[in-house]
């Protein structure tokens, strides 16, 4: 390894300290004191050629080192400085990680040093992660999303979290979570007994028994998915891409929002709950800062010459949930935004990568609406006429790709608990100006399944796929198995994309293969 190839900086701004092993000339490790944990989970993200960020939890104020090598045994390592894990940050800390190099698989160590007594170490947390390759390699990913959600969380006797270890099996590159990463909306009581009569026993813990209203309380939901077994093993093993969706904060959210109908929350204003939750976010997730806008979730994240994703954000920028069916343009239509939406267009016309995939946090053409209420909570409003509402900013995104002439440009999302294949055709269309696509959508990944929800013809989408039975039952626990998740495989020879659906054991439900299309100015 070279050291001017590899890591110069931290989220804090330190640099190289010391290479080799663990500060192995620090004789002080062996002093007396209380040595400070990882009580949890660890993971890493937002991975691309040259830079990862890790994350860790600290039992106590702590500075986080890290350790790391291409070598499995870890013979041959670097030691770096991390952030601090600090009461202001829930003691979280991250490791920006730069100047790594491409298509390479790294192996890390991360360990914690009291700030209470600096001679004091702890015991080191191991994990690995690789970088995206500069040429046409194979690349496979995973997708889909919904968490510990509809009051089921961690059952040990029933396995935990077993989507997870079945993702594991399957060896992703990296894993893109669209959304739900927790239900902090959702409090879980001890049992729940099923439809046929056992008991679904959760592993409780008291921050689960009541809505998220503070920082910490949002915090708590974060960690307690780290209890489960399979989510700790597949965080040491996969880095992830993270969105969040409306459970992060409470269902169905917009800016705006007051809570007055709901007696569970004290704190009324969705504004206030919506910013404590996004600083437990970043706390509590490896993601990689925006330079100018640090609390900004939307962002691209570049895995070589065959893949870009632009991961969005359909919560913090939308207008209110209404009937939507304006004709025109205004607050009220908002869903990405004027400046997130130019930042999209922009950054797919810019893009001179293969496959674009947009990770978006909800569906285009299914209908979901708030529940006995013609109040619509995505675009779709169950018109299968031109485009009105929230549809309004799609179709300004499709006629933008066409008329630019932007290639193999598809999405995958979460939300509705099911998994399904739509292609949205032209042909089928009430709005034509747009180039045919596919939208995959997967979940739960442990939650409540039900569905499948109607769709919206306006943009003319054909249903290819569904993995679940179209008289099921809403809310079914995970035990009956309609938990999912999808692969997309791009073939480094090829440059074809695979999509495949799974369920959580691990099952192939579904596969399709697409070929690539050629860009305007290399066809002829």
């Amino acid at each position: 390894m070279h050291r001017r190839e590899f890591i110069k900086d931290s989220l804090t701004g330190g640099s190289l300290l010391i290479s080799g092993a663990w500060l192995s000339g620090c004789a002080s490790i062996q002093s007396t004191g209380r040595r400070p944990t990882i009580p949890g989970g660890f993971a890493s993200g937002d991975v691309e050629a040259s830079s990862a960020v890790l994350w860790s939890r600290a039992s106590e104020p702590a500075r986080l080192w890290v350790e790391l090598s291409t070598r499995p045994d870890r013979a041959i390592a670097e030691t770096f400085k991390g952030g601090i894990a600090s009461p202001a940050n829930g003691l979280n800390a991250h490791a920006y990680l730069q100047h790594l190099l491409p298509g390479t698989q790294y192996y890390y160590s991360l360990r914690l040093q009291s700030l209470e007594n600096p001679a004091v170490y702890g015991a080191s947390v191991h994990g690995s992660f690789k970088t995206a390759a500069n040429t046409a390699e194979t690349i496979r990913f995973c997708w889909s999303g919904d968490t510990a959600g509809q009051g089921y969380g961690i059952d040990p006797a029933r396995g935990g979290m077993l989507t997870y270890a079945a993702m594991l099996q399957r060896k992703p590159d990296f894993f893109v979570h669209c959304g739900d990463l927790i239900y902090a909306d959702n409090p879980m009581s001890a049992e729940v007994e099923l439809d046929d009569g056992s008991v679904w026993r959760n592993d409780l813990v008291e921050a689960k028994t009541k809505v998220a209203e503070t920082i910490e309380e949002f915090r708590e939901n974060f960690y307690y998915n780290y209890r489960d077994e399979h989510v700790r093993a597949f965080h040491a093993e996969v880095p992830v891409i993270q969105q969040w969706d409306d459970h992060e904060v409470v269902n169905n959210w917009y800016p705006g929002e007051q809570l007055i109908d709901d007696d569970r929350y004290t704190l009324k204003d969705v504004d206030t709950l919506a910013s404590h939750a996004k600083t437990a976010f970043f706390n509590c997730n490896p993601m990689r800062p925006h330079d100018t806008d640090p609390r900004r979730i939307y962002r691209k994240i570049e895995r070589g010459p065959l893949l870009d994703l632009f991961v969005i954000d359909l919560r913090s920028y939308r207008g209110p949930n209404t009937y939507n069916h304006q004709s025109e343009t205004g607050k009220d239509t908002a869903f990405f935004g004027s400046d997130q939406l130019a930042w999209l267009k922009r950054s797919l016309r810019e893009s001179t990568a293969t496959w674009k995939i947009i990770c978006s946090d909800m569906p285009i053409g299914v209908v979901i609406a708030e529940w006995g209420k013609e109040i619509y909570e995505a675009a779709a409003n169950g018109e299968n006429g031109l485009p009105l509402g929230r549809e309004l900013e799609l179709a300004e995104l499709f006629r933008y790709i066409a008329r630019e002439e932007i290639t193999n440009t598809h999405f995958i999302t979460a939300d509705v608990h099911y998994c399904a294949s739509h292609y949205y055709n032209p042909a089928k269309a009430s709005f034509k100006d747009f180039k045919p696509f596919w939208e995959f959508v997967s979940g739960p990944l442990h939650a409540g399944s039900f569905g499948p929800n109607p769709l919206d013809g306006t943009f003319g989408p054909e249903l290819k796929f569904c993995g679940i039975p179209a008289d099921m039952e809403p809310f079914r626990p995970p035990s009956e198995g309609y938990q999912f998740f999808g692969e997309m495989e791009i073939d480094g020879a090829t440059q074809a994309l695979t999509v495949r659906h799974f369920n959580r054991a691990g099952e192939e439900l579904w596969k399709h293969e697409i070929q690539a299309e050629r860009a305007l100015e290399s066809s002829g």
